[in-house]
């Protein structure tokens, strides 16, 4: 176990640069004394670990030091595979398929009961092309351009320098920085229209550390809905949330939090018909009423 913990350290010290003896004691649930022993043990191995006092103090690896032994762990190399597989299922890229392939060759255990299918995230031949184009772009650090449909369903023409590709709440991203305006903005790849990389070199280096998002928050609503039991699974399923509070006949209010202006969870809503009910807030109501008038006045017609 403290074999395990020696080299825990050591790789934690490379990742991180100087971190305090108390930080570490948290991360490796050891106390503070343990971990300065391990420190002392470490450096009469060989490992030139620096102490730092004052403020900013703590201790760290010397920049000149590379591990170059293999550190991981038979079955930590199986996590490693499971996660590359994963990312492969989504993304298609040479790069990422050898990668795997001699990440495979170091272990052949095979012995995590885990597996992760993004197969869905790679079905659109459009988003296929799209994330090539972005991540050549990236790479050769050139503004990209492109029609954009924002949630408003407003069309707008966009020139951003492109940083990061992501893949979160179902969907591809692209995180682009605005130069005009000084700002990083998230893009939603199925509503990119006319992608073209341009000539244009980026103006600045870009640090992931650095990017600074628009709070999400600021664009969230929070809903409570009362809902009928013969839903309870459904929201569970469909709605990221949680029950508050059961009744019964097994009804029960169900509280989620979800991106104000996206059509997913209010589809979701719809679909529910009179088994579900808005408590709040109430222009999350008043939107229902709302549609469903504009729908029946439609049939009616």
């Amino acid at each position: 176990m403290k074999i395990g913990r020696l080299m825990g350290i050591v790789v934690y010290l490379l990742n991180n640069g100087r971190t305090s003896a108390q930080k570490l004691a948290e991360e490796f649930e050891v106390s503070a004394r343990t971990i300065v022993r391990d420190l002392e043990t470490l450096d009469q191995a060989g490992i030139p670990i620096q102490s730092f006092y004052g403020v900013e103090g703590g201790y760290q690896i010397m920049d000149s030091f590379v591990l170059e032994k293999q550190v991981a762990t038979s079955h930590e190399y199986d996590w490693i595979v499971t996660a590359l597989k994963g990312l492969a299922s989504a993304y298609e890229n040479k790069g990422l398929e050898r990668t795997l392939e001699k990440v495979k060759s170091l272990n052949h255990t095979e012995g995590v009961a885990v597996s992760v299918d993004l197969g869905v995230a790679g079905e659109d031949d459009k988003i296929k092309e799209q994330l090539k184009l972005l991540e050549d772009a990236i790479g050769k650090k050139c503004v990209v351009r492109f029609s954009y449909t924002n949630s408003h369903d407003e069309v707008k023409e966009i020139q951003v320098e492109p940083v990061l590709l992501q893949y979160k709440w179902y969907n591809w991203y692209l995180i682009g920085y605005y130069e005009k305006y000084q700002n990083y903005c998230m893009f939603k790849l199925v509503r990119m229209d006319s992608l073209q990389v341009t000539d244009i070199k980026n103006t600045k280096a870009h640090h992931l550390s650095d990017i600074k998002l628009k709070d999400d928050n600021e664009n969230t609503v929070h809903i409570k809905l009362y809902g009928k039991a013969v839903i309870k699974a459904k929201c569970r399923e469909y709605l990221n949330g949680r029950i508050t509070q059961e009744f019964e006949n097994g009804d029960f209010e169900y509280c989620f939090s979800v991106p104000e202006h996206e059509t997913f969870w209010y589809g979701v809503i719809l679909s529910f018909g009179n088994k579900a009910k808005i408590i709040e807030p109430q222009k999350v109501k008043e939107r229902i009423i709302k549609t469903c008038k504009e729908i029946q006045m439609e049939y009616e017609e």
